[in-house]
C-alpha cells in the first residue's frame, strides 16, 4: 500500500488527484490523505444549486467542486481531514464500508473517543456524526472516501449548505443534514489535523506492513492540474453536470413583484417565463426568450442583463436586483 500525503489544499487539486490516481496506479492499493481550504463537495448525481447557498459561498470565497462518487454534499475546510482508500474492485465487497473505517475507529478508539459506525456510511461518537463516507467504481478499482470533522467551523458549515428548497424542484439526491459534531470535544485539547493525519498514517503502517509513503511527483502534479483545468474547477462539471430541475423564485422590489420559473438541463435554461406586477413598455416575452440556451449561472445572466435596458422590461430596476431573482 502507498500512503499519499497531498501537498495541496485546493480543493480542485485534491478531488481531481482522486481520479489521477486511478490510471497513475491501476493495481496497487493506495490511502490518500488531504486538507482542503474552505470547500463544498457536493455528490455525482446532486444539483449543486439545490445544496448550497449560492450567495453565502461566493461572498466567502468557498470554491464548489464535484466528485465522481455519490452520496451527500460535504463542508470542508481546514479543520477537517480527508481519507481515500483505493483498491482492486475485485477483492473487496462494495456495500461494505467497515473495512476501510475501521482503522478510524481502531485509532479514535485508542485515544478514548466512543466513535462507532452506524447504519450504512456514517461514523458517529454519541449519537453525532463527524465522519460521511462515500464510494465509487472506475477502471477495476474502488474508492472509498470519508470526512473527519475535527474542529470545523460549525457555523460556516450550517450557512454554506443552506439551500432554500422553495426555490427548486428535482430529482437529484438530497443530502441529508444530520447533527455533526467535531472530534476536537473528545480527544486532547490542541490536537490538529496534522496531528490527525499523523495517527492515522501511523495506524495504516502498524495494519499494513508493506506500507510505504509516496510523494508526488511533478510528472503527477501535471496529470492532476491538466484534469484541474479540463474538468474539476470547470462550471460545466460542478454546476452543469447537475440533472434537470425546475428553479422558482419571487422577491419585491421597488418596481414591483417579480416571480421567475426556469426549465433547467444540464445547467442551461430551457423554458423560461417571468411573472410579476411591475409595469414593461417592451413584451417580457423579448426577454424571457433571450434566457434559452444561456447558463444558470448568475454571472454570465449578469452579463446579459448588464447588456440591456432593463427598465423597459421592469421599470426602475438595477441589474443586481433582477440577477438576485434568478439565484
Amino acid at each position: 500500500m502507498l500512503i499519499i500525503d497531498s501537498p495541496s489544499t485546493n480543493a480542485y487539486f485534491n478531488i481531481a488527484t482522486e481520479e489521477y490516481l486511478l490510471t497513475r496506479f491501476p493495481t496497487e492499493d493506495l490511502f490518500l490523505l488531504y486538507v482542503n481550504a474552505p470547500s463544498i463537495i457536493v455528490g455525482k448525481f446532486q444539483n449543486t444549486l439545490a445544496e448550497i447557498n449560492l450567495d453565502y459561498v461566493q461572498e466567502k470565497g468557498i470554491k464548489v467542486v464535484r466528485r465522481m462518487s455519490g452520496g451527500g454534499a460535504v463542508y470542508h475546510d481546514h479543520g477537517n481531514l480527508n481519507f481515500s482508500f483505493h483498491t482492486l474492485l475485485a477483492d473487496h465487497d462494495f456495500g461494505d464500508f467497515a473495512q476501510f473505517t475501521q482503522p478510524v475507529l481502531t485509532l479514535l478508539n485508542r485515544h478514548g473517543v466512543p466513535a462507532v459506525l452506524e447504519g450504512r456510511n456514517d461514523l458517529l461518537v454519541e449519537g453525532r456524526k463527524f465522519s460521511g463516507n462515500a464510494k465509487l467504481a472506475r477502471q477495476g478499482k474502488m474508492i472509498q472516501h470519508g470526512t473527519l470533522l475535527l474542529n470545523s467551523e460549525m457555523e460556516v458549515l450550517g450557512e454554506a449548505l443552506k439551500a432554500n428548497p422553495l426555490k427548486f424542484t428535482d430529482k437529484a439526491t438530497k443530502s441529508n443534514r444530520a447533527r455533526v459534531t467535531n472530534l476536537i470535544h473528545y480527544l486532547p485539547e490542541g490536537t490538529t489535523t496534522e496531528q490527525l493525519k499523523e495517527w492515522l498514517t501511523e495506524e495504516l503502517m502498524r495494519d499494513t506492513p508493506d506500507a510505504a509513503r509516496y510523494e508526488l511527483t511533478p510528472e503527477d502534479h501535471a496529470g492532476i492540474e491538466i484534469l484541474v483545468a479540463e474538468k474539476y474547477e470547470t462550471w460545466e462539471w460542478n454546476f452543469g453536470f447537475s440533472p434537470k430541475y425546475n428553479f422558482q423564485k419571487a422577491v419585491k422590489v421597488p418596481a414591483g413583484f417579480i416571480e421567475v420559473h426556469l426549465d433547467v438541463v444540464q445547467g442551461i435554461i430551457e423554458k423560461a417565463k417571468i411573472f410579476g406586477d411591475f409595469f414593461a413598455s417592451r413584451p417580457i416575452e423579448e426577454l424571457e426568450a433571450q434566457l434559452i440556451g444561456v447558463k444558470h449561472d448568475s454571472r454570465e445572466l449578469e452579463a446579459i442583463f448588464s447588456a440591456l435596458d432593463l427598465t423597459e422590461f421592469f421599470g426602475k430596476v438595477t441589474v443586481e436586483e433582477i440577477v438576485e431573482v434568478f439565484k
